[in-house]
């Protein structure tokens, strides 16, 4: 943020030595420069926050005059969340705007696991769906022996939100699928959790 870069040298190397209310008294710790600033009243702005099928209308305080954009993660009192959308009056939807022309925020929650979907391929042409649950940090890596439902398979393609990959691997945060063939009586590198619906025990 602007009001925590150091007016003297413009590092962003700042602590906070004392608040009160909105006042708050910065110190620079490359030039030692002290410094007081008023932070922007904050403005609650409707939040709606997905958690894979379900959605949940909530609320997010953001001070006011700044810019937000998709991709930005904020905090709300019981969770954290990456933006995918912003929405502005007349239902217009942009990527990025100021805290005050916004309507509603829309994010994915960041503490509900990661649902992606594994296709297996089996002989004879057809294909074995699961959708799976994982926790966002792990990893895939293609190449890597896996299990779900009962059939093992070779990961042999990772489709991102951004591209497919033929090799090396991807956190789970940012996997849409994965996508193998069937390999009987192999030995999975570990097993994978079915997907069976939203749960609060889930998140």
């Amino acid at each position: 943020m602007e009001w925590f870069t150091c007016p003297e040298c413009g590092s962003d190397d700042v602590e906070v030595i004392r608040e009160r209310g909105r006042e708050v008294t910065l110190r620079c710790n490359e030039c030692g420069n002290v410094w007081m600033v008023t932070l922007p009243k904050p403005i609650k702005v409707p939040l709606i926050v997905s958690k894979h099928e379900r959605s949940f209308k909530t609320s997010v305080e953001l001070p006011g005059g700044e810019e937000i954009k998709v991709g930005d993660i904020v905090e709300t009192e019981d969770d954290e969340v990456r933006i995918t959308g912003i929405e502005l009056e007349g239902d217009k939807r942009v990527e990025r705007a100021v805290t005050g022309e916004i309507k509603t925020l829309w994010g994915e929650s960041l503490t509900y696991p990661k649902v992606i979907k594994a296709s297996i391929y089996l002989s004879g042409g057809t294909t074995q769906a699961f959708k799976v649950k994982v926790p966002r940090d792990e990893e895939f890596v293609v190449g890597e022996v896996l299990e779900v439902g009962g059939y093992t398979f070779r990961v042999e393609k990772i489709k991102t939100e951004r591209k497919m990959l033929h090799h090396g691997k991807a956190k789970a945060d940012e996997i849409v699928a994965i996508m193998g063939h069937h390999i009987p009586r192999a030995r999975a590198r570990r097993k994978l959790e079915i997907y069976r619906g939203y749960s609060k025990e889930s998140g």
